[in-house]
């Protein structure tokens, strides 16, 4: 039988699954981040590429081993654009279509900006958001490819929140990884999957310009970014910001307290 993938359709994501549409192990689709996540909450699809704070959401699952979406400072695709300084903010609209950068947004409120706004569900179209909310969260694409210099033609701060982790904490941050429930995945599954990650980490540039294809404006800010800001491993350190961001995801009530790491 085929393992239904549920991929996030996002230009970050796109490297885990160099050449998998062509496999005749894994059946392939693409939503947004939390689509990926309810899917795989109602068994619809076996693996998913699932916003991590969703691991504490559903399963029990496991983790495909040394995969993910992660950065270590500047992620470029998870900005809070603020209309004023950040220490006055008061209220946020929220792109809903990743929940783990709506909880990293709750836990950078707490820990590092120190304040407690009211949050609020948007779609990602900024001077609506800014109309609403004294600032915004816009994530993947949406963020990535906003107009070059919108801090000047909006009275914004762009915060870059991969960043913004980073420096409170000296660790990566992961936003993503292949999680599913135990038993789905055979040793063989795992590795084409590390083997997709690797071809396609190898072949950003062509990625990029594949998933650009009809905007080559955006291919060289494309792959520049698969190159700079992302990263495709779960070793040590980005399983230690993992871990922390889940007890601070805890303290404040975002979500279940984790009781450890699982793989395949």
């Amino acid at each position: 039988m085929m393992v239904r993938l549920g991929a996030v359709g996002y230009l970050n994501a796109r490297p885990l699954v160099w050449g998998l549409e062509r496999s005749l192990r894994f059946l392939l689709r693409f939503d947004v981040p939390s689509t990926c996540a309810s899917l795989l909450h109602d068994g619809a699809i076996d693996i998913g590429l699932i916003p991590s704070i969703e691991y504490l959401r559903g399963g029990p699952y496991a983790i495909v081993p040394d995969l993910a979406i992660a950065s270590r400072g500047p992620v470029a695709s998870v900005l809070l654009f603020t209309s004023r300084p950040i220490r006055d903010v008061r209220s946020i609209a929220m792109d809903v279509s990743s929940r783990t950068s709506v909880a990293l947004v709750r836990v950078l409120c707490a820990q590092l900006f120190k304040i407690n706004p009211k949050i609020e569900p948007a779609g990602p179209d900024l001077p609506q958001m800014l109309g609403r909310c004294d600032a915004a969260l816009i994530i993947g694409d949406n963020a990535l490819f906003q107009p070059p210099n919108v801090e000047h033609t909006l009275p914004v701060e762009v915060i870059d929140l991969g960043k913004a982790w980073t420096d409170l904490t000296g660790l990566p941050f992961v936003y993503a990884f292949w999680a599913g429930r135990p038993g789905m995945l055979e040793p063989g599954d795992v590795e084409a999957l590390q083997r997709a990650r690797d071809a396609g980490v190898a072949a950003s540039d062509d990625v990029a310009c594949a998933y650009l294809r009809d905007m080559p404006a955006r291919q060289v800010l494309g792959m520049r970014y698969l190159r700079e800001n992302i990263k495709y491993h779960l070793g040590a350190e980005e399983q230690a910001g993992l871990e922390l961001f889940y007890r601070y995801a805890a303290e404040i009530n975002v979500a279940p307290s984790s009781d450890g790491l699982r793989f395949f």
